[in-house]
């Protein structure tokens, strides 16, 4: 799968189609590939069906303004790139909305897959 991206733009954005027990929508995430883990705006989660109010913080996420604790949760499904994972555990945590994504799709969705990104060409490959 190709995507393609303005390679010089600030962010490479990726529509990403989640599901949940509710309902499923596809939301705009920035590939991140100093990310560690994805992570997704609460407001979705809470749209999707999930309550991360009621979860504990499992997670300690090390941000511009240091070290924070942030709940995790299971999606059933998320699909970007043709590529879908199922039941994928995700951070919930709030970006700034000046950051203009929903979240940020990390490295741990890449897993056991290749990803090259071209900034000659913008693009992005996942095989």
């Amino acid at each position: 799968m190709t995507l393609r991206f303005d390679p010089v733009g600030r962010l490479i954005v990726v529509p990403t189609r989640l599901a949940g027990p509710k309902t499923e929508f596809v939301v705009q995430l920035a590939l991140d590939t100093g990310a560690t883990q994805t992570m997704l705006n609460s407001r979705h989660l809470v749209l999707l069906g999930y309550d991360p109010a009621s979860l504990t913080p499992g997670c300690e996420l090390t941000t511009a303004s240091g070290v924070e604790s942030a709940p995790e949760v299971t999606l059933r499904k998320i699909e970007a790139l043709d590529i879908e994972r199922v039941d994928m555990s995700v951070v919930c945590h709030d970006l700034p909305p000046s950051t203009g994504v929903d979240g940020v799709l990390g490295l741990d969705f890449f897993q056991g897959r290749r990803l090259v990104i071209d900034f000659r060409q913008g693009t992005v490959d996942v095989d």
